[in-house]
């Protein structure tokens, strides 16, 4: 199967900066990646907001962090912000990301200007979902990355199909006592 690379860009629509409500749909294992510091195990956190491109879709944000919950790692700080409690020695031993799968929360998403001018949305901060807003569903369909046989834009196929089957999907139903948070 042939694997064809273009100079042309994807010519997504660019999540809309600001707060938004949304849902952790994946947490992505990068594997080990060559950084400024050497080599160093990332990972993926993606969530979809409560808004939708002009197609209907809704807007996917991704956020890469080292696999680290070391008081300086970024992936700590955003945990604790999003937790809004910081980290006890015992879950410091091992904290499974796999549970952050369909917590709400608030991200804050701004905009920067990359090399050729393209702009790219970036998670700026997360915060704890306010408590009388209702939750979000992670949609039935929607695939995650590890499972799927053959990788497709995860901003598009699962989740526009899972769209028009939103109304008929049930709210989310987590109980936050059972959520590390």
């Amino acid at each position: 199967m042939p694997i064809i690379a273009s100079g042309g860009g994807n010519d997504f629509e660019t999540t809309p900066a600001g707060a938004h409500q949304a849902v952790c749909v994946d947490v992505v294992d990068l594997g080990m990646r060559d950084t400024q510091w050497g080599e160093k195990h990332k990972v993926q956190l993606r969530w979809i907001i409560d808004k939708e491109d002009s197609n209907g879709v809704p807007f996917m944000v991704l956020s890469s962090y080292t696999l680290s919950l070391n008081e300086k790692a970024q992936l700590r700080k955003d945990l604790e912000a999003w937790r809004g409690v910081a980290f006890t020695d015992k879950e410091l031993d091992g904290f499974d990301l796999e549970c952050l799968i369909g917590v709400n929360c608030q991200l804050n998403v701004v905009h920067k200007a990359g090399d050729g001018g393209k702009v790219w949305a970036n998670v700026n901060a997360i915060m704890p979902l306010a408590s009388k807003m209702e939750k979000m569903a992670v949609p039935d369909n929607y695939i995650r990355a590890k499972d799927r046989e053959q990788k497709p834009d995860p901003k598009r196929d699962i989740i526009s199909e899972a769209m028009d089957k939103r109304d008929a999907q049930a709210k989310a139903d987590i109980d936050v006592d059972e959520v590390p948070f």
